[in-house]
């Protein structure tokens, strides 16, 4: 098996890194959208409107 380049390792890494970060993004992005529908939900619990 031959060796790759550093410039063909240094692709990957940055490759593999950037699919990281994507999937570590959609991650609290969903997180974060939960949270602010808990917060709607309870705060309005909290309300007495009548």
């Amino acid at each position: 098996m031959r060796e790759l380049s550093a410039e063909a390792r240094l692709h990957l890494y940055a490759r593999n890194l950037s699919r990281k970060t994507s999937v570590g993004l959609q991650t609290a992005a969903l997180y974060s959208a939960f949270v602010v529908i808990a917060a709607i939900v309870f705060g309005t619990l909290s309300v007495h409107p009548f």
